[in-house]
């Protein structure tokens, strides 16, 4: 029989980062997502499977830590919310330009600057755009319950290695803290070195090199020629991701004339004020993007036939919005409602936000 747990999205992140074989955690407190590392410090799994945790000096030095890890083909991983990723993003840069596999885990909080600690989700273009400098994208995952916490940090190690690219995990400070059952699966035993070489040593620094030439791990190129074939080759992972991997979830689309588009903790509202609108007699439907990058844009598509009107609904002032509309190329009218700053939106509140949309 299967694990069941009572834990809070944060704590889930911990576990499912030590059941699926992690190799190590680099990260440095900040609210609200601070449980991370404090259940992964509580859990000593360097005892258990062998997994390092380190509290870092600085969320720069965090980053610049997993780039070292990922340079050897481990799984690694680091944390933050917000404004510490964004001093994670030159960091960010080097990893995808190096193309070295890792995931981050990014629990919002209300901003900008230092802002505040209550739920947000504008930093959704610093996800899915790049958020570095560079023409570069990460595999964004947005969890939207303490299950898809723990899911998906398996998930997003498995994608990071499948295209040697940075994934994230973008959630909120609603899903972070929220306490939820959780499934745990067993754990899954961390890689031997023989096995790391044998995944991952046409490119890591495993040590081993007497049956090839020495690998150098840089995301410098003063030649522009170089550079440029090498932004070309990136850009063809980006469409290949594009065409394979969009993920989502839909509720009660089937004929529904009107669709919220949310994603994470703003999907679930979603699916109240569905709800309450099949009560009144409209067919109201939700479609929630699990990866943000790539962005769902076939499943969208696929709707717009059937339907009069969207409603983009997020805490921020309107950045998924953006993606929605490039998607329906005015075919369609999209309408949009957000909170922003921590306010987080009441199931009543979105719903009288539709109400006005009708009209």
């Amino acid at each position: 029989m299967a694990e069941k747990i009572l834990m809070k999205g944060n704590e889930a992140v911990a576990h499912g980062a030590i059941r699926c074989g992690a190799d190590g955690y680099f990260g440095y407190p900040i609210t609200p997502q601070s449980e991370v590392m404090e259940t992964l410090m509580e859990e000593k799994p360097w005892e258990t499977t062998g997994m390092v945790v380190l509290q870092a000096e600085s969320e720069t030095a965090s980053i610049n830590m997993v780039y070292g890890g990922a340079c050897t083909g481990k799984k690694v991983m680091t944390s933050s919310s917000s404004l510490g990723i964004s001093l994670m993003a030159e960091g960010l840069s080097y990893l995808a330009g190096a193309e070295l596999p890792c995931v981050v885990v990014n629990v919002m909080r209300g901003g900008p600057g230092l802002g505040t600690i209550q739920p947000g989700q504008a930093d959704y273009f610093q996800a899915v755009k790049g958020g570095g400098h560079g023409d570069y994208k990460m595999i964004v995952l947005a969890p939207a319950s303490a299950q898809d916490m723990y899911d998906f940090v398996d998930t997003a190690f498995e994608l990071a290695f499948k295209y040697r690219t940075p994934a994230m995990i973008l959630s909120d400070g609603v899903i972070g803290q929220m306490m939820e059952k959780v499934e745990l699966r067993p754990i899954k035993p961390r890689r031997t070195n023989e096995q790391i070489i044998e995944q991952c040593g046409e490119w890591a620094l495993t040590g081993k090199t007497a049956d090839r030439k020495r690998n150098l791990i840089t995301s410098l190129a003063l030649d522009p020629n170089v550079m440029s074939a090498h932004n070309i080759e990136l850009q063809k992972k980006y469409k290949t991701i594009m065409e394979n991997e969009q993920q989502y979830t839909t509720y009660k689309t089937e004929d529904a004339e009107y669709l919220i588009v949310a994603y994470g903790s703003m999907s679930r509202i979603a699916e109240s004020v569905v709800d309450t609108a099949r009560e009144n007699g409209i067919k109201l439907g939700v479609l929630r993007p699990i990866t943000l990058f790539p962005y769902p844009e076939k499943a969208l598509e696929s709707l717009i036939p059937q339907l009069k009107k969207i409603l983009v609904v997020e805490m921020s002032a309107g950045q998924m919005v953006e993606d929605v509309k490039l998607v329906v190329n005015g075919r369609v009218p999209v309408e949009f409602y957000g909170k922003c700053g921590g306010l987080i939106p009441s199931p009543d509140d979105v719903y009288e936000a539709f109400e006005k949309i009708l009209k």
